[in-house]
């Protein structure tokens, strides 16, 4: 999966929790923190690429 596809991904989580959120489904306080949340649990989309060890460049 390509840098664009996760930041699209990610993106498309973030709207969906705020919709979610408007429909009274999620609560507002975790609507709040929601996407500061998934920016810490996929950190790859920030750093833009993976990181291998291994890999020779």
């Amino acid at each position: 999966m390509t840098h664009i596809h996760k930041a699209i991904l990610l993106a498309f989580a973030m709207i969906g929790i705020a919709l979610l959120a408007v429909a009274g489904i999620v609560p507002e306080e975790t609507a709040q923190w929601a996407p500061l949340a998934l920016l810490a649990i996929f950190p790859s989309v920030l750093m833009g690429k993976t990181r291998n060890c291994g890999a020779k460049s």
